[in-house]
């Protein structure tokens, strides 16, 4: 078992991960923390509503069928 923590400790340290002991040490932020990730994810599900609505609005949608119209009466 100290082998393995004895190496999982250089693994640690190497990477930026403290001494080994589960404690890190003089570093800045790692990464993203759960409330950022929340956050993150509210604003991702607003744009999507938002984006939803506008597609599925009766100008866009008479828009979009016209597109398609378009295409597929395209003579080759």
């Amino acid at each position: 078992m100290r082998k393995v923590r004895g190496a999982v400790g250089a693994v640690r340290r190497r990477h930026g991960h403290g001494d080994g002991d589960g404690r890190r040490h003089g570093h800045g932020d790692g990464g993203i923390v759960t409330s950022e990730y929340a956050m993150g994810l509210i604003a991702a599900v607003g744009f999507a509503g938002v984006l939803y609505k506008v597609v599925t609005s009766a100008q866009v949608s008479a828009a979009l069928q016209g597109v398609v119209q378009k295409a597929l009466d395209v003579q080759f």
